[in-house]
């Protein structure tokens, strides 16, 4: 079998892949839930690719995560689901319902009214699905508790976004980003009194009331929060890279420097960037 620029040949690929007899005994065992973290990984890697602007890698990782969701659709049809054509139709039908004011007669003309039409749209459907599911005799999906229509399989830092989302949406939210901030120098006062006390289980649940708090801090920056720790964490490594590969000119190792010794290479990488960022302004 050739490569192809045809989608229905990666269907094809995945379909022989996971034949019983003659499949991949790897992919043929697998099921939902053993595929899903893989899942989750490449959604990330496609993200980092995106932040380090590397486009031959971004091209990789959407294929990857592609394959994903040919995977999932496979296993489906093998369960009389859905097949991956059903999740096209299913995705291209949604996105022309959802803009109506680009493929039918609609007055949203603005940011602010699309966004309001599409909330409307979302709500009709979701009547919609509670009438297919009673049809069916399946259980409601609605949320027997308002912040139960947040998954719980979310990264942590993005569920604390989605839940303070929920609540703003029922006016449980501050209003500006400095009572945010103030409850932040009141959750960090009590970090510290439990750093203090030796009290480790308080100091654990108190950095997280922190880190909450920083979470719901972003939502009222409208900064993503993931986001920009992702961004630090690449910082952190392109600085430590900086520090390695000084140390490395010098025939040493991390091993063998001292504290201070990186930190001088660490803040010699700040004013490197520094340097660069004013070079680029020019």
């Amino acid at each position: 079998m050739t490569p192809s620029r045809d989608i229905s040949r990666l269907v094809e690929i995945m379909q022989l892949l996971r034949d019983p007899e003659d499949g991949c005994p790897w992919d043929v065992k697998q099921d939902f839930e053993s595929i899903k973290p893989y899942t989750i990984e490449e959604a990330y890697e496609v993200a980092d690719a995106i932040e380090r602007a590397d486009y031959d890698d971004l091209c990789d990782e959407l294929g990857d995560l592609l394959l994903q969701v040919v995977f999932h659709a496979r296993m489906a049809e093998e369960a009389g689901h859905f097949a991956f054509g059903d999740v096209v139709s299913a995705i291209t039908a949604k996105m022309i319902r959802r803009h109506p004011h680009v493929f039918a007669v609609s007055d949203a003309d603005s940011p602010e009214l699309v966004k309001t039409q599409w909330a409307d749209i979302k709500a009709a459907e979701k009547a919609e699905r509670a009438r297919r599911r009673a049809e069916r005799d399946l259980p409601s999906e609605d949320p027997a508790e308002h912040l139960d229509s947040v998954p719980r399989s979310l990264p942590a830092l993005m569920e604390a976004v989605k839940l303070q989302d929920s609540a703003s949406r029922v006016g449980f939210d501050w209003g500006a980003a400095g009572p945010v901030l103030d409850k932040i120098e009141e959750e960090i006062a009590e970090l510290r009194s439990a750093i203090a006390e030796g009290a480790h289980d308080a100091a654990a649940e108190e950095l997280g009331d922190v880190m909450f708090a920083l979470a719901n801090l972003g939502r009222h920056l409208k900064t993503d929060a993931e986001m920009a720790l992702r961004g630090t964490n690449s910082k952190f490594r392109r600085r430590f890279a900086h520090i390695e590969a000084q140390l490395g000119r010098e025939g040493r190792t991390l091993e063998a420097a001292t504290l201070a010794e990186m930190e001088a290479y660490w803040q010699d990488a700040k004013r490197v960037e520094r340097q660069a960022r004013a070079a680029k302004a020019e």
